[in-house]
C-alpha cells in the first residue's frame, strides 16, 4: 500500500483576490497619504494645509484666488470624494476605514478657507479642525449615520465649520 499525503488529500486554501477600484482608492487615501501610520488623518491634515501653503506662498496666489482655489478644491473633493470613500469602504469591509482620509483633507481646507496666509493662523486652523474632528461636537457624531460614503465625509465637513468658525471668531476679537 502506497502512504498518501494528507495535504493531497484538501484542496488548496482559495487565494483571495483583492480588487481594488484604483481612482476611488487614490482619491479615499489622498493618494497614499491615508496609508502612513501612525495617525492617517492627522498627516492628511498636515498634507492639506502644506498644499494651502504652497498656494497662498509659493504660486502667490492672492486672497480672492487662494479662496476660489480652495472653494473649487473643496468642492472637486466633495464631488469625488463621497462616491471614492463609498467604494473604498465597501471595497474594504471596513464601515469607516481609518485609511480614507479625503474627508480630513476636505475638513482642513474648509477650516483654512478664510485664514491669512500665515503659519500661525494655519496651524490654528490645524489644530482647531483635529479637535473637533476627534471629539465630534454635535452634530457632527450625528452625521456619521449618514449612508456610506456621506458619512464618512460629511462629519469632517461639520468638524472643518466648527474649526472656520471658531477661528474666523477668534480673528475677529483678536
Amino acid at each position: 500500500m502506497k502512504a498518501e499525503d494528507p495535504a493531497a488529500e484538501s484542496p488548496a486554501p482559495p487565494v483571495q483576490i483583492l480588487r481594488k477600484t484604483l481612482w476611488a482608492w487614490a482619491v479615499a487615501t489622498a493618494f497614499g497619504i491615508g496609508l502612513l501610520k501612525p495617525g492617517p488623518g492627522t498627516w492628511a491634515s498636515i498634507a492639506a494645509v502644506l498644499f494651502w501653503a504652497v498656494a497662498a506662498r509659493a504660486v502667490r496666489l492672492a486672497p480672492h484666488a487662494l479662496l476660489a482655489a480652495l472653494l473649487v478644491g473643496i468642492a472637486l473633493a466633495l464631488v469625488l470624494g463621497i462616491p471614492a470613500s463609498t467604494i473604498a469602504a465597501r471595497e474594504s469591509g471596513i464601515q469607516d476605514p481609518g485609511f480614507v482620509v479625503i474627508d480630513e483633507v476636505i475638513g482642513q481646507w474648509i477650516a483654512l478657507l478664510f485664514c491669512p496666509p500665515d503659519w500661525a493662523h494655519a496651524l490654528i486652523a490645524l489644530a482647531l479642525f483635529r479637535l473637533f474632528d476627534i471629539f465630534k461636537p454635535p452634530p457632527a457624531r450625528q452625521l456619521e449615520r449618514l449612508p456610506a460614503g456621506w458619512g464618512i465625509v460629511c462629519d469632517d465637513v461639520a468638524a472643518g465649520l466648527y474649526a472656520l468658525g471658531i477661528a474666523s471668531l477668534a480673528r475677529i476679537w483678536y
